[in-house]
């Protein structure tokens, strides 16, 4: 597979339509979650996140209790202040952050909150566990975010067959 760090994004947005209708095959086949630990890790020796960081750029992780708790004890701040100030609610009752960027990315890519980060950021991008089958929608979504989540649907494409 060739893979252009460049124009990516245009690809996956071309694709879109393939990779919904594989993403809907492939969450009924047995075992395909096998493959992703690898495919995983072989797309993170192509692409670094600190050279992207699209992810804090454009979409917020939910703030679940036990991150608001971690976070805020992280920061200094009383749970209280950080949620002014950092956070909102969304339409499905989540804690997000307020604007994007995610207010703890810096200007060098990197999260001044990284020992703390919440849990979403953590699994992200989803690439290595059978969740990245579980939410077919989320996964593709993700691939237009993500170019690791790009790299893997195009590799499991290649290594699959249906």
């Amino acid at each position: 597979m060739q893979f252009n760090p460049d124009s990516w994004r245009q690809e996956a947005e071309k694709k879109k339509k393939e990779n919904k209708q594989f993403l809907a095959r492939a969450k009924r086949q047995k075992g395909i979650e096998k493959k992703l630990p690898t495919l995983h890790e072989e797309a993170f020796t192509k692409i670094d996140c600190l050279h992207c960081a699209n992810c804090c750029k454009t979409i917020s992780p939910r703030f679940k209790t036990p991150d608001l708790v971690r976070i805020s004890k992280f920061l200094g701040m009383k749970q209280g202040q950080m949620i002014d100030q950092y956070l909102r609610l969304d339409e499905d009752g989540d804690y997000v952050v307020k604007h994007s960027p995610c207010p703890f990315l810096g200007a060098d890519n990197y999260c001044s909150i990284y020992e703390a980060r919440p849990g979403d950021c953590r699994k992200y991008p989803y690439t290595d566990s059978g969740e990245f089958f579980e939410y077919p929608h989320t996964s593709l979504q993700n691939s237009t975010t993500c170019p690791a989540v790009f790299y893997v649907l195009e590799r499991l494409k290649e290594v699959v067959k249906f």
